[in-house]
């Protein structure tokens, strides 16, 4: 079940989120990240946050919002997350079908991921599967932790608005 987050359910999530950002594979954000801080990133900045539950747990959440502002509103960005423990179950490409149905409802008409590490491999497989393309690279934009500097990708699908 995909429902909106609430901040009980973030708490709930918050170990994941931590080990997600503390393994600094796929996330630019600080590894040190304070629960607060990482809840107003994640779920009171962005236009809706999001969680996967299933059978009373929390296996992932992603956000939804407008990658820019102004004349840049119309497309919009997500960020996913699963559980260490719950990956490979297919959670990513639900939230990310979801996500793309609920940005046509608010009114988007593109995705646009704008730092996918290329070591993320699963990631990038799956974006692509789901209809995004790579139109472009950033050259060495991510400082990974055993890989050293490693390229990032932006990806855009256009959303096709029923």
């Amino acid at each position: 079940m995909i429902r909106a987050m609430t901040h009980a359910d973030f708490a709930a999530f918050w170990p994941s989120f931590k080990a997600i950002i503390h393994a600094q594979q796929s996330y630019a954000f600080e590894p040190d990240m304070s629960l607060e801080k990482a809840y107003q990133l994640w779920c009171e900045l962005p236009l809706l946050s999001y969680v996967f539950e299933q059978d009373g747990e929390i296996l992932g959440s992603y956000y939804l919002k407008a990658n820019a502002m102004g004349p840049g509103k119309h497309i919009c960005n997500c960020g996913y997350m699963v559980s260490e423990a719950a990956r490979g179950q297919g959670i990513a490409r639900k939230m990310c079908e979801h996500s793309q149905i609920e940005a046509q409802k608010h009114g988007f008409t593109a995705m646009q991921f704008n730092s996918v590490v290329s070591s993320n491999h699963a990631a990038v497989r799956l974006w692509h599967k789901l209809g995004f393309t790579t139109i472009g690279t950033i050259p060495k934009g991510y400082q990974h932790p055993q890989l050293g500097m490693v390229d990032c990708y932006i990806m855009y699908k256009a959303l096709s608005l029923a």
